[in-house]
């Protein structure tokens, strides 16, 4: 342990209700109030729940017990020691002898708590789970009004006790523990001075940095750790769990432990953590393997596209690596990889991200795809995260943070960026920056093993003088043209048309702009389309598709004549020329159980109708 260990110091909350138990006779505390809180004990810090915290703190001034009060429970007496229930039972005139909680209704418990706030012997109430005191915090029932009314009369009725001829006068408070200060009536806890409200904040650095160098011991290899590892791990597992309580770093331990896992490896037990999942398919032995060969997989998938392969997979090897932002200082919560796919449309960029999911997780299914263009409101964003408290849809919770929370290993495709309302890239800042993301419920969803993809047709077309689209990239430029004038257009939509260079400054180098397709490279699309259709005819109708090399090379014509719209212009227009028509043949064909094979004889276009000849 540091020095700093040997120097304790109280939590502010803490250190802040101590100094105010001479001038304010009730306290409400709000926030994470069932977290642990370090607590200095006997020169050292111990991990405390939240009562055992007030117990310790207030018993350095002399108080004898707490009187614990909850909805369910009722009443009891903290701690449960013989001469703490003997005390409470004197000066109640209730018997806690038992050491049971005694059940009390809501209308008397003013008549206990009277007494507690006079008595010549310094004790506390501490009213737990008070967030749920009032069924409905906006509209109070009778009893639920008489009770508040009793404790607002109850504060201003009370004055500070003076146990000791040499002491100092203290009030023996009324604590009350809520989730959010505004759970309670606000006539109780606003204007009213003598109810003073401590919010009680996250754990800073410093905190979770104590709390690491206490819960190190339960990492495999503490004890052979030397000073210097043991700091180092300190320093990354406070880093690491920024926005986490201290009972989830507690919780990240008890895991640590359970798998066994040396100091090294705190970051895959946060990671685990945060995202529910203790199998982690960035760690499998397989998946190095995978991709030592991806990228000769990936082009079988994506043709003519070799200068983004090798960038894609290069990216990917940092993901896999977990260098994604090893050049900051930042944590290790940012996504595992982000993708920024440019370039015309039809070229591979949904194909290439399909592949990726296939290659890292074995599974298309961990491919989740948003259209952007369905998010263009302003308000879509409710869509994406959950609508807020009070609104339609609350319960639903969103669609992004339900796919991503019931699949935290996936690839993540937002397709057309650009279509999007400027109100949802603001989401995606804090999800580049943190990999977190608070969903309408308050729930946080983490990023941190997904693979976001963001794809783009800007830079392919302009508007000219009269507003009208055309091509600013022709099929046939050179590849580094091609590249610099996406690059181009992307930079200047994020700066000057939507006025957010953040946005982009967080995507960084990860823009991977595709070419056009050429026209080798289409032919052997052509081909692959092809054998889809015969495949699908022996599947569907058990025949065998056979094309003459003339009709073959027409259709491949016809198909690839204009190549503006890729391989998705190709399939549009194969579906055209030759699907469509042979459908039509196949469908007034006599049906013929002993035919095994159709040979298409010749394709034709008459009057504007493509149609197909069989034998």
């Amino acid at each position: 342990m540091t020095d700093s260990i040997f120097n304790p110091v109280w939590p502010r909350w803490i250190a802040d209700m101590h100094r105010l138990l001479g001038i304010r006779p009730q306290f409400i505390l709000s926030g994470p109030i069932r977290d642990l809180f370090l607590i200095p004990l006997d020169e050292q810090y111990v991990l405390l729940p939240t009562l055992d915290g007030l117990w310790e703190a207030l018993a350095m001034h002399d108080y004898q017990f707490l009187l614990v009060y909850d909805r369910i429970d009722g009443m009891r007496v903290h701690p449960n020691t013989p001469a703490a229930r003997q005390l409470a039972s004197r000066i109640l005139n209730s018997d806690f002898n038992k050491g049971d909680p005694i059940p009390i209704s809501l209308n008397r418990l003013p008549g206990f708590l009277r007494p507690l706030i006079s008595a010549n012997v310094r004790a506390a109430a501490v009213l737990d789970y008070a967030s749920r005191v009032p069924v409905s915090f906006q509209q109070l029932t009778e009893a639920e009004h008489e009770f508040f009314t009793a404790c607002e009369k109850l504060a201003h009725a009370a004055h500070p006790i003076m146990t000791a001829p040499a002491g100092v006068p203290l009030f023996n408070p009324i604590l009350w523990l809520c989730n959010r200060e505004n759970d309670l009536p606000s006539w109780f806890t606003l204007d009213n001075e003598a109810v003073h409200r401590l919010t009680i904040p996250p754990p800073a650095f410093e905190e979770r940095r104590h709390a690491a160098e206490l819960l190190a011991a339960s990492f495999a290899d503490h004890a052979q750790a030397t000073a210097d590892q043991q700091r180092e791990f300190a320093d990354s597992f406070a880093q690491l769990t920024e926005g986490l309580s201290l009972h989830s770093l507690f919780a990240i331990t008890q895991l640590a432990e359970a798998q066994k896992l040396p100091l090294a490896d705190v970051g895959d037990a946060v990671r685990c953590f945060k995202v529910g999942a203790l199998d982690n398919p960035w760690k499998k032995a397989y998946l190095r393997e995978r991709i030592q060969s991806a990228a000769e997989v990936i082009s079988q998938r994506v043709k003519g596209q070799k200068p983004a392969i090798v960038k894609t997979v290069d990216i990917l090897m940092r993901s896999v690596m977990g260098l994604t932002g090893a050049h900051t200082a930042a944590t290790s919560s940012r996504p595992r990889g982000v993708l920024f796919f440019a370039g015309p449309t039809g070229v591979g960029k949904t194909e290439l991200a399909r592949a990726l999911t296939a290659l890292i997780f074995g599974d298309e299914r961990a491919y989740i795809r948003f259209d952007m263009s369905e998010f263009a409101a302003e308000h879509a964003d409710a869509r994406l995260l959950g609508a807020p408290p009070g609104y339609v849809g609350y319960d639903a919770g969103g669609e992004l943070t339900n796919a991503v929370r019931a699949r935290p290993f996936s690839v993540i495709l937002f397709d057309e960026i650009e279509k999007a309302h400027p109100r949802i890239l603001d989401k995606f800042l804090q999800i580049l920056e943190d990999g977190r993301l608070t969903d309408g419920r308050g729930a946080t969803v983490y990023f941190s093993e997904a693979i976001l993809i963001f794809t783009s047709n800007l830079g392919i077309s302009i508007r000219d003088d009269h507003g009208q689209r055309q091509l600013n990239i022709q099929p046939g430029e050179p590849y580094e043209q091609v590249e610099r004038k996406v690059r181009t257009a992307i930079a200047d939509y994020f700066k000057f048309t939507l006025g957010r260079p953040e946005i982009l400054n967080r995507i960084g180098d990860n823009i991977v702009v595709f070419d056009f397709i050429q026209p080798a490279i289409a032919e052997q699309i052509f081909a692959g389309m092809l054998d889809h259709v015969a495949r699908r005819m022996a599947d569907e109708h058990d025949l065998i598709l056979h094309l003459p090399e003339p009709v073959r090379q027409q259709l491949l014509a016809w198909c690839t004549e204009e190549l503006s719209d890729g391989g998705r212009g190709i399939g549009n227009r194969l579906e055209t020329t030759f699907v469509n028509p042979l459908a039509r043949a196949l469908f007034h064909l006599a049906e013929d159980r002993q035919r095994r094979q159709i040979t298409v004889t010749a394709v034709r276009l008459a009057d504007h109708v493509y149609s197909v000849e069989l034998a």
